[in-house]
């Protein structure tokens, strides 16, 4: 179900966004022409060696490809004085002129395509497409981690991440949703922004962890809802938000900050002790 699903999809954007047809963007080009051209724009200059390894193509292939650029006048190629084994590939101004009609051509078209969706659409699309980049790449995020304060939706956001991730790893029903939802109610009823606080973790624009600092006597505060999305841990995330929890009990006075948790969550715990 899974694989057809993806297949489904994959079927239906390259159709959508126009990459399988012989003149992309009404250009001469090729998809693959068009992503070499891309490549050695945007650094300046290139091996082929790095170029198939960067796009993973084949180096035959690939070499023929070239060849056609270099035919046509669009790329030079020069001796590399690290090693003269290999030449550096660059864009001549012809190259230059080719890529940037086909640059103004894709930002058109992509305009076009997200001309009929509205503010909150377009958002809608752009987080699910940096979904598939992150669950799809096999490296650790890499950009850097953001924290902000709270605003609108992200304590709705805060609920629904606790009921589908601890319903995922712990089997918990919807009663632990319904929890988190009360006590995200109370904090916003007697929100004190002077002596409370919720942090949320963002990579490139997208949430991927919160925490709350809630007021439970004049020298005591309570750190809650601690929550690090899967795919952004073993990056120091939740040590981070404790930290920056502890950070702002001192700056306001309070004399201990306590931590609720179930046994099981061993991760929480570790992360609170350190």
């Amino acid at each position: 179900m899974h694989i057809d699903a993806v297949r489904r999809f994959n079927r239906f954007y390259t159709r959508r966004i126009g990459v399988l047809r012989a003149d992309l963007l009404g250009s001469p080009y090729r998809l693959t022409e068009a992503r070499l051209l891309y490549e050695l724009a945007q650094g300046g200059q290139a091996t082929a060696s790095a170029l198939g390894r960067d796009l993973g193509l084949d180096l035959g292939y690939l070499s023929r490809l070239l060849q056609g650029l270099k035919r046509r006048g669009l790329l030079r190629a020069r001796r590399a004085a690290h090693d003269g084994r290999q030449s550096l590939l660059s864009l001549t101004a012809k190259g230059r002129e080719a890529f940037s009609v086909l640059d103004s051509r894709s930002r058109d078209a992509m305009a076009a395509m997200l001309k009929p969706l509205g503010e909150h659409d377009r958002k809608r699309l752009v987080e699910a497409m940096r979904t598939v980049q992150g669950l799809l790449t096999d490296e650790k995020m890499h950009s850097a981690v953001q924290l902000r304060e709270h605003r609108p939706g992200d304590l709705g956001w805060v609920v629904h991440r606790h009921g589908a991730l601890y319903a995922e790893e712990y089997g918990w029903d919807e009663r632990f949703e319904a929890l988190v939802a009360e006590i995200v109610a109370r904090f916003v009823k007697h929100f004190d922004p002077a002596l409370e606080r919720c942090w949320i973790a963002e990579i490139d624009g997208e949430r991927v962890g919160a925490v709350l600092v809630v007021k439970q006597s004049e020298s005591t505060a309570k750190l809650r809802l601690l929550i690090v999305e899967p795919r952004a841990r073993g990056r120091g995330l939740g040590r981070r938000l404790v930290e920056e929890c502890i950070a702002f009990a001192r700056a306001k006075g309070y004399r201990k900050l306590v931590l609720w948790t179930q046994s099981n969550l061993a991760a929480a715990r570790a992360v609170s002790g350190g």
